[in-house]
């Protein structure tokens, strides 16, 4: 996908955001805050999207989301519990609507065998329902897997929210 496939599902989802009245936040490691800027692309984004958090480091993560040292002591930065704990914290802390944590390995470095290179996690939340998270491999260099996990991203908000 390509930026312009990125600010057609940005300006999708601003869409259905304004439509209802809703606001969106994102806490996102290892794409740097790259969901927020695909949102704020899209003119009139100040509507639905007030602040997000990149969070890359864990003191970050603890910090500004809450995400508890023991959290991510014991399952890593790159786990299930600690992008469902940014993903609700990011929605606390916001006072948003929806919001959607990412944490992952784009590489070329940091990947384990249990961890490889390409694998990222992804949490949301929803001001009225239980979070959910989910684990995708995607293939390609660092801005392949950044740009993937970006276009995931708006693409679950859209079918699972709005």
């Amino acid at each position: 996908m390509n930026d312009s496939e990125l600010y057609a599902l940005s300006a999708r989802l601003g869409a259905a955001l304004k439509r209802d009245n809703k606001f969106i936040t994102c806490a996102e490691s290892c794409t740097g805050g790259w969901v927020a800027k695909t949102i704020t692309d899209v003119s009139g984004s100040a509507g639905w999207f007030e602040r997000g958090f990149v969070t890359y480091g864990n003191q970050a993560k603890t910090d500004l989301l809450g995400v508890r040292p023991r959290t991510l002591e014991q399952h890593g930065a790159v786990s299930d519990p600690v992008v469902q704990e940014m993903a609700c914290g990011a929605l606390r802390a916001a006072s948003a609507d929806y919001a959607v944590a990412i944490s992952g390995i784009a590489g070329p470095d940091g990947g384990t065998i249990e961890k490889p290179v390409g694998t990222v996690w992804f949490g949301f939340a929803a001001a009225q329902s239980d979070p959910f998270s989910q684990l995708i491999h995607f293939e390609g260099d660092r801005d392949a897997v950044r740009r993937q996990a970006v276009h995931f991203a708006l693409t679950t908000l859209l079918a699972a929210f709005l």
